[in-house]
């Protein structure tokens, strides 16, 4: 894992990264954030368990944290999920529905500690109102984006992603065609199915976001975004005219190049 950052006022990231073959490398981030109540987004990698404790504990107490939300249930949302609902016995976890179900496949959640949320729904708690979302793209149907109100946040979970050679700590750390050809590929691999949709209806959810006018957007697999959030929401919606990705295999070509090979 890479050193938690503060992104805004009361809201810290915790960073690491997947190396992607021929790529470079996908951000993997999770929040917290530092409320009356305080709230982690997300809770890291299995591979990070030990390294995200540390930096989560270096930030706050865990028996403060009163909110875990889960945006989805992939393996680099939820690696230290099952601990930290040990160690943080006042946080209630938040997710939607199918990620509790699926989540159970594997964790033995305490059912008494769960809410549940689907897009359209709405938590408030001490000092906030969180408002949930459908993001554009994404790789597990129970994924929720996150909008907090009183800090003009939009946690987009893995939607507005990117793969990048290096990764900065916001997006004025890199150069802006860098950051959008990792974001086209970054966004269509997660979601080869945008080649299917269509191209009206996938605007929907785009708009959805855009109206809430964000101040910043805080991707699990960004670097963070303020202030014109336009570029990201454009680029986004090019999605489903671009070219699959991965690319699709020339299957011929490499039929005869292993019959050659296996000829000579």
């Amino acid at each position: 894992m890479r050193e938690p950052y503060r992104v805004a006022p009361g809201i810290h990231a915790l960073p690491s990264e997947l190396p992607i073959p021929g790529l470079g490398l996908q951000p993997v981030n999770a929040f917290l954030v530092m409320a009356a109540e305080p709230m982690l987004i997300d809770a890291g990698m299995p591979v990070d368990r030990a390294a995200f404790e540390h930096s989560l504990h270096s930030l706050v107490d865990p028996s403060d944290l009163r909110w875990i939300v889960v945006t989805h249930d992939d393996r680099d949302h939820t690696g230290l999920l099952p601990r930290l609902l040990e160690t943080a016995p006042q946080a209630t976890l938040v997710t939607s529905p199918i990620s509790v179900t699926r989540l159970c496949e594997e964790f033995r959640l305490p059912q008494e500690r769960i809410v549940t949320a689907n897009p359209g729904g709405r938590l408030r708690t001490a000092d906030r109102v969180l408002s949930f979302h459908r993001p554009p793209v994404f790789d597990s149907p129970g994924t929720l984006a996150v909008h907090d109100h009183a800090s003009g946040t939009l946690y987009s979970s893995d939607s507005f992603g990117t793969v990048l050679p290096e990764i900065g700590d916001h997006l004025h750390d890199h150069e802006e065609q860098e950051f959008f050809e990792g974001f086209a590929v970054l966004n269509r691999a997660i979601a080869p199915w945008t080649r299917l949709v269509d191209p009206v209806k996938f605007l929907e959810p785009i708009a959805e976001l855009r109206d809430l006018r964000p101040e910043r957007l805080l991707s699990s697999h960004a670097p963070a975004v303020e202030g014109n959030l336009d570029p990201l929401f454009e680029a986004m919606a090019r999605v489903p005219d671009l070219p699959p990705w991965p690319p699709e295999a020339d299957l011929e070509a490499a039929l005869d190049a292993h019959e050659t090979a296996h000829s000579s």
